[in-house]
């Protein structure tokens, strides 16, 4: 199994705009499908609550750890032993964590959107590969949720 998840996506939208959707929380959360408390700030933690249908019970807890204008935005986030609603802790403060990058790259027709997860080797091996695959799946769904949202909201 690879430790890193990686996806890449043309998005027909100036660097600008998709720097935007990510760096600013309202926006984020509109597309990734999460109320967060507040702005994401440099080394702090970001919290919120999910809004994707049947996620609803999960809270969103991430660390920013770099914000590169219009270039590099990333954080680290826990990851729950279940997400079922009738197992799923509150507490996130044991749970092995992730780094998640977004990269940013001019193109000649708009933006290259480069996220990578990485940090799954430091998972318990029964909880590896559940983590991965899920966090795999969600990813390719997010890439679309993005690319509609820099193209129908400018």
């Amino acid at each position: 199994m690879n430790d890193r998840i990686e996806k890449r996506i043309e998005l027909k939208a100036p660097v600008s705009r998709v720097w935007r959707a990510l760096s600013d929380y309202r926006e984020f959360g509109e597309w990734f499908r999460v109320k967060l408390d507040g702005p994401f700030v440099l080394g702090r933690v970001s919290r919120g609550q999910m809004t994707y249908p049947g996620c609803e019970h999960i809270k969103w807890e991430a660390v920013v750890q770099k914000m590169e204008h219009e270039r590099l935005f990333s954080f680290t986030w826990p990851h729950p032993k279940s997400l079922d609603k009738v197992d799923y802790q509150q507490d996130y403060s044991k749970e092995p964590t992730t780094l998640v990058e977004f990269r940013l790259e001019k193109t000649a027709r708009g933006t290259l959107l480069v996220l990578s997860e990485s940090g799954f080797d430091t998972f318990p091996g029964d909880r590896r590969l559940e983590a991965f695959r899920r966090n795999d799946g969600g990813w390719s769904e997010q890439m679309k949720n993005i690319e509609n949202y820099v193209t129908q909201t400018p």
